[in-house]
């Protein structure tokens, strides 16, 4: 059983609320959702129950993201791990273990890199690093600060908005990146991804994410350097059916000191939703041996 609670983060003048969810009881992992324009904290649910047998699981959903009405704000990285740094802190202090999603995995390699003594053991799942649209191009324009301008007009913008959320985009970018089955995101699973994408202020971060204003790094070399930095065991996980752009920045960690990749034979960007079963059985073990549990 897991306990839903809502936690208020103060961000400069604004007090932002924000979802949560624990279950479990003993070592803490914090599981960090994906950055995306329908990514929330329950794309963790399956892990986080799949888990909560052996540790106290915590996911987040991460400020300008998530189900709950969202403030008009210049998210940028600096305020995202300005974020996970008070979100560790102050509320999951005894967590020493991040398992964390997409865009998400980048931040949580940053906070390791920054804060050492307080992560043992970190988990990426399809890690990436660079937003959809700078990597649809091949690089980042000048341009782009045109775009998130433009989305925050409030006639113009809210048009250009939902047309790149409509359920034909939403519907195609799921079967082209996301998930390996065709029919995965349909019905409920798909009503509920499109409502993500109408929470008042939700165009905010999701601008931001899709022209790259959110990424972490801005290059592969960085997304080395950064992960080069993190002297704590990491495991990526990943699926064989990986775009084959994303596939390759992943792969670009193999040799890395103290980094593991498993590759799992399904899955796409979203493995660890549409798969669970198959990651949890990956990364309990390599929790539990961080935590000093004996495998079941």
């Amino acid at each position: 059983m897991s306990f839903e609670r809502a936690i208020r983060y103060q961000w400069e003048s604004q007090t932002i609320p924000l979802g949560m969810d624990e279950a479990g009881s003993g070592p803490g992992v914090v599981l960090l959702p994906a950055l995306s324009s329908i990514s929330t904290r329950t794309e963790m649910h399956s892990l986080l129950h799949r888990l909560a047998s052996d540790f106290r699981v915590t996911t987040v959903d991460w400020p300008g993201f998530g189900t709950l009405a969202r403030p008009r704000a210049d998210w940028s990285p600096e305020a995202l791990s300005t974020f996970l740094n008070w979100f560790m802190s102050e509320i999951s202090s005894e967590a020493h273990m991040i398992v964390a999603a997409g865009h998400a995995a980048t931040y949580a390699l940053h906070y390791a890199a920054c804060r050492s003594e307080a992560i043992d053991r970190l988990v990426l799942i399809a890690p990436t690093w660079r937003g959809p649209l700078p990597t649809m191009i091949g690089g980042y324009r000048p341009w782009f600060a045109r775009i998130r301008a433009a989305i925050n007009l409030p006639l113009i913008g809210q048009l250009l908005y939902r047309a790149n959320v409509s359920r034909f985009v939403v519907t195609r970018m799921a079967r082209e990146h996301v998930y390996s089955k065709p029919d995965w995101l349909s019905g409920d699973r798909l009503s509920a991804k499109l409502a993500v994408t109408c929470s008042p202020g939700a165009q905010h971060a999701s601008v931001r994410f899709v022209s790259g204003y959110l990424d972490r790094v801005e290059s592969r070399d960085s997304f080395l350097s950064l992960a080069a930095r993190t002297d704590k065991p990491t495991l990526v996980v990943y699926g064989d059916e990986t775009p084959a752009r994303s596939r390759d920045e992943i792969e670009s960690l193999v040799g890395l000191p103290n980094v593991r990749l498993e590759r799992l034979p399904k899955g796409k960007l979203s493995i660890h939703e549409e798969f669970p079963d198959e990651v949890a059985s990956v990364i309990r073990p390599f929790l539990s041996e961080g935590a000093g549990l004996s495998c079941r």
